[in-house]
C-alpha cells in the first residue's frame, strides 16, 4: 500500500482503482506504525469507494480497526449522492463523554482521617453501588412503553423536564441533549425491550465513570471560560446507548442488505443505503432515537452522581462542562469547493471539534471554541481541548475520541493480568471498581496508544487545541 507523507503529522494514499477520494492519515511517524498492525488503512480505503464521499477518507490519530468504517474514521457524503452507513456510525451510537465540574479539590477526595475514614474509598462504594455497570446490569430506573418513546425523542431534555436534572445540564451537551428527526415509530420491539431497563447504566468494554483531578492548565482563559482550574476533581462519564443502540444498528444493517444487497461493496460491513431514500431517512431517524438515549443515559447517571456527591459532601456542587458524541452521523453546514454545502458527515470514533462562532457551540462557549474531551485509560491522563477552525478546514470539524486500541482485547487477556494493573493502578493513588479482573485486563493502560502523542498530534494539527490535563483517582469500569 502507497502512504505517501504529505507535511508533519500528514499522511495520505492516492486515490486508486475504485477509490473515489484519498485517504488522509493525521498521525505521527510512530502512531502510523502502530494503526498499520491492524485493517484500519484497508478500512480507510474501502469507505474512500463509496458513492457520494467528499474530498477525502479520514483516519485521525486514534484510529483502529472497526466495523465497516475504522474506528477514529471521518467521512462527509454528498446529499444527492451520497449514503447513510451504520458501519460508519457504529453499533453504539452516540457513544460519548460527558465531563462534570465540581467544587471539590484533588485533596478533598484523597482525605483520610480516624474520624471520616478513607474517603476515595468511600466515594468509590458510593458510585459503584449507585451506577450500574458491566454486563448484564440492569438499572433501578423504571419507566413505561409510551415514556420510553417520548424519551426516544426528547433525550436529556425529557429527563431534565421530568426532575432528573437541571437546564444547564442539556444547555451544555452536543445538539443540547436532543437532536432533532427522532422517529419512535422506526423502532422495532426488540430494540425497546433491550433498551427500556438500561437507562442510567454504564455497560462494559472500554464504558467508565472516574472521578479526576486537573494536573495542569495549558490554556488559563479557555480553562476559565469552562470552569476548570488546577485541583479541581472532576467527573467524567462515558458510555452510550447500550443495547439499544446495538439492536437499531442490526436492524438496519439487516435491512439494508436486504434492499440493496453488497455485491458492489468492497466491504460488507459497509452496507448502507442513499441518503434521500426511504430506507436512509429511516435509518437516520432511528438512529436519532438512540443518539437521544444515550443523552438521556448520561443525563441519568449525572442525576445520581449529583446525589450521591451531596450525600458524600453535603456541600458539593456538581455542573456539566460538556458532554460530546463519538459515533454519530449529522447534517452540516461545511466549505465544498470554497461554497458553503450541508452534508452528512459520519464521525466513528470521533469528536466533533468546532472552532469558535458556530451556532452549534453553545453560547457560554461559543467565543471560545467546542469543549473537546479526551479520555485516556484507566491509568493515564485525559484531556480537555477546544475546537479550533482548522479542523473545519481539513477534517470536517473533528478530532479524535480517545488514545486508540493498539492491543485486542482477546491478546490483552492472554498477555495481561487485572490484578496486576489494579495493584499497580493502587501504588499511583488511583483506586479501581469493576465486575472482574479480566475486563480490568482488556482495559489496561498497555492496550492503548500513548495519549500524549496522539493529543499533541492534534494539538500541533491545529484541529482542537490543549486547555487541561486531567489525571484519575477513581475508575469504575464495566
Amino acid at each position: 500500500m502507497e502512504i505517501k507523507k504529505i507535511s508533519e503529522n500528514i499522511y495520505e494514499i492516492p486515490k486508486e482503482g475504485k477509490m473515489n477520494v484519498p485517504v488522509r492519515i493525521y498521525a505521527s511517524e510512530k502512531i502510523l506504525e502502530d494503526i498499520k498492525n491492524d485493517k484500519t488503512l484497508e478500512q480507510a480505503k474501502n469507505v474512500a469507494h463509496l458513492p457520494g464521499i467528499i474530498n477525502t477518507s479520514i483516519a485521525l490519530a486514534d484510529a483502529h480497526q472497526g466495523y465497516g468504517f475504522p474506528i477514529g474514521g471521518v467521512a462527509a457524503f454528498d446529499l444527492d449522492s451520497g449514503i447513510i452507513s451504520p458501519g460508519g456510525v457504529g453499533f453504539d451510537i452516540n457513544c460519548g463523554v460527558r465531563l462534570l465540574k465540581t467544587n471539590l479539590t484533588k485533596q478533598d477526595i484523597l482525605k483520610k482521617s480516624p474520624k471520616e475514614g478513607d474517603k476515595q474509598n468511600e466515594i468509590l462504594e458510593a458510585l459503584d453501588r449507585k451506577i450500574p455497570s458491566g454486563v448484564g446490569r440492569g438499572s433501578s430506573f423504571n419507566i413505561s412503553r409510551e415514556e420510553f418513546k417520548k424519551l426516544m425523542v426528547g433525550g436529556a431534555q425529557y429527563l431534565v423536564e421530568k426532575g432528573y436534572g437541571i437546564k444547564e445540564d442539556y444547555l451544555h451537551t452536543e445538539e443540547e441533549g436532543c437532536i432533532k428527526g427522532a422517529d419512535a415509530s422506526k423502532i422495532s420491539d426488540r430494540a425497546i425491550k433491550r433498551g427500556i431497563g438500561q437507562l442510567g447504566t454504564i455497560g462494559a468494554g472500554n464504558h467508565f465513570l472516574e472521578i479526576l483531578f486537573v494536573d495542569e492548565i495549558f490554556d488559563e482563559k479557555t480553562a476559565s471560560s469552562f470552569g476548570l482550574k488546577k485541583d479541581q476533581a472532576v467527573i467524567l462519564i462515558h458510555c452510550g446507548s447500550r443495547g439499544f443502540g446495538h439492536q437499531v444498528a442490526s436492524d438496519y444493517i439487516q435491512k439494508m442488505e436486504s434492499e440493496y444487497g453488497f455485491e458492489n461493496l468492497p466491504d460488507r460491513q459497509l452496507i448502507n443505503a442513499p441518503i434521500k431514500s426511504q430506507l436512509g431517512k429511516d435509518y437516520y431517524s432511528a438512529m436519532c432515537c438512540a443518539v437521544n438515549f444515550a443523552f438521556a443515559n448520561r443525563q441519568l447517571i449525572t442525576h445520581w452522581v449529583r446525589d450521591e456527591m451531596k450525600h458524600l459532601f453535603p456541600n458539593s456542587e456538581v455542573g456539566v462542562v460538556y458532554d460530546v458524541c463519538h459515533n454519530i452521523a449529522k447534517f452540516e453546514k461545511h466549505f465544498v469547493d470554497e461554497k458553503i454545502k450541508e452534508v452528512c458527515v459520519h464521525r466513528k470514533g470521533a469528536t466533533r471539534s468546532f472552532g469558535p462562532g458556530r451556532e452549534e457551540i453553545p453560547k457560554a462557549y461559543r467565543k471560545v471554541g467546542q469543549p473537546v474531551l479526551i479520555p485516556g485509560t484507566m491509568g493515564t491522563a485525559s484531556y480537555v481541548l477546544v475546537g479550533a477552525k482548522k479542523s473545519e478546514e481539513i477534517s470536517w470539524g473533528s478530532s479524535v475520541h480517545g488514545a486508540g486500541r493498539i492491543m485486542s482485547r482477546s491478546k490483552a487477556i492472554r498477555e495481561l493480568k487485572g490484578e496486576e494493573t489494579k495493584e499497580k493502578l493502587h501504588k499511583k493513588n488511583i483506586e479501581i471498581k469493576s465486575r472482574s479482573f479480566k475486563a480490568i485486563a482488556e482495559e489496561s493502560p498497555e492496550v492503548y496508544k500513548d495519549i500524549e502523542e496522539v493529543v499533541n498530534v492534534v494539538h500541533d494539527l491545529g484541529i482542537s487545541k490543549k486547555v487541561a490535563r486531567l489525571k484519575p483517582l477513581i475508575v469504575i469500569i464495566g
